[in-house]
């Protein structure tokens, strides 16, 4: 424990990821540079019924066993497998090592939008079919939104500050802000961040479906052209499913062990609509507050922004509020901002959403290199955004990670390059 101090400046020196587009970092920034959509039909249960309604951005080839034991895997489902599994390797990227020495000043800040949702419901099904008998002693505890952050400290020693951030598709947004809190709080000097998902539930797609919230594949066209955010012919968001991680540290004991640093995180916001559990507030007033606060607390000017990874989830309403909030924000320079809205290749991984999108713009920082959208053809004028439609390198000073969730929370990073100084 040290003193406050809000000027203390943190950085971000590992990475970890489980995602639709890749199991580790190097993988996922392949495709997602790349444009390698990993979107396709869904494979977890049969959605013929759902036509057209049976896209989804699945994680494929994840072994758990690689990362816990037989015991752990069992007993936990594959939000925890991939949380703990992004932790782990953003800890090996980092280079951090936690001993008995540091321990205490190591903490933990990871959440999920809905926890274990799929543990509750199997044993649920378990108890109808077969008795109380049937059902996990210990599948409560393994089903919790803090089951994760719980995981991840076992796992990895961390004793210091632990918490879990629960804020539907703003969580990561909000767990990457509260651990950069935490450290100028003086709680601890590194925090293992980040948030985990396991949305792919049938009755989850299935409600989804009824909130008219999905999207289906375009006419004649495979299922990689369902996500389309900004497009002027934009149906709906796809579910998605992975975890991120981060290491985010204090800048001088990063400095004084040799870290690679990766951005500097320079601001966060948080904020609400106070409107409705699903809808934006009209003009994208709660975002652009978000954003607002995250460019002040950063001291960061809307000129310095050269590219926004925005939520873009797809949908009509969404995209459309959004911008507003974008335009309400930076004002003229939104317009010219290029937009990289990498939800077209995921899907949209929920309480994941956040930590893996915050990722993607760190990576971006760090090789100055702008990921391309997929299947925008026609950038919806309403929108008035310039969206990148393909890969391509240029000079990035500062970037905003962008979140928005279902009742009306609103979470905004600003990272910055890091030059050396």
């Amino acid at each position: 424990m040290r003193d406050p101090d809000h000027t203390r400046r943190v950085v971000i020196t590992g990475l970890g990821i489980v995602s639709p587009i890749g199991n580790d970092i190097a993988a996922a920034w392949s495709s997602l540079t790349g444009m390698k959509s990993g979107l396709d039909r869904i494979t977890h249960w049969d959605p013929t019924a759902y036509a057209p309604y049976v896209v989804a951005g699945e994680v494929r080839d994840f072994d758990p066993a690689a990362w816990l034991d037989a015991k752990s895997v069992r007993r936990t489902g594959p939000e925890i497998h991939w949380g703990v599994a992004a932790a782990k390797q953003a800890l090996a990227h980092s280079g951090l090592e936690i001993t008995d020495g540091n321990r205490e000043e190591i903490g933990v800040v990871f959440g999920s939008g809905a926890g274990g949702q799929g543990l509750f419901i199997e044993n649920q099904m378990a108890w109808k079919e077969k008795g109380p008998r049937s059902v996990a002693p210990t599948f409560i505890a393994h089903g919790l939104v803090d089951s994760t952050s719980g995981m991840i400290a076992i796992e990895t020693g961390a004793v210091g500050h632990n918490m879990a951030v629960v804020s539907a598709c703003a969580t990561g947004t909000h767990a990457l802000g509260e651990a950069v809190e935490a450290i100028k709080r003086g709680d601890v000097t590194a925090v293992i961040s980040g948030s985990t998902e396991n949305p792919l539930i049938e009755v989850a797609h299935i409600g989804f479906m009824n909130m008219r919230g999905l999207g289906a594949p375009r006419d004649g066209e495979g299922p990689s052209s369902t996500s389309r955010p900004f497009d002027l012919d934009r149906a709906g968001f796809v579910l998605g499913e992975g975890a991120g991680a981060f290491i985010v540290e204090d800048l001088e004991h990063a400095k004084a062990r040799g870290a690679t640093i990766y951005a500097e995180v320079v601001g966060y916001g948080s904020s609400a609509d106070a409107h409705d559990m699903i809808q934006p507030i009209e003009g994208g007033a709660g975002a652009a507050r978000s954003i607002k606060w995250a460019l002040q607390r950063g001291k960061i000017d809307a000129s310095e922004i050269d590219m926004i990874n925005p939520h873009g989830t797809s949908t009509p309403v969404g995209d459309a509020r959004e911008a507003l909030a974008f335009h309400s924000a930076l004002g003229a320079r939104a317009a010219q901002i290029p937009i990289s809205a990498t939800k077209s290749l995921t899907g949209h991984l929920m309480g994941a959403a956040g930590a893996v999108e915050a990722i993607f713009t760190t990576l971006s920082l760090h090789h100055q290199t702008i990921p391309g959208t997929l299947n925008t053809r026609n950038v919806d004028p309403e929108c008035n955004l310039t969206v990148a439609l393909e890969t391509r390198q240029a000079p990035l000073r500062a970037a905003i990670s962008n979140n928005i969730g279902l009742g009306g929370h609103n979470g905004a990073v600003v990272l910055r390059h890091w030059t050396g100084k």
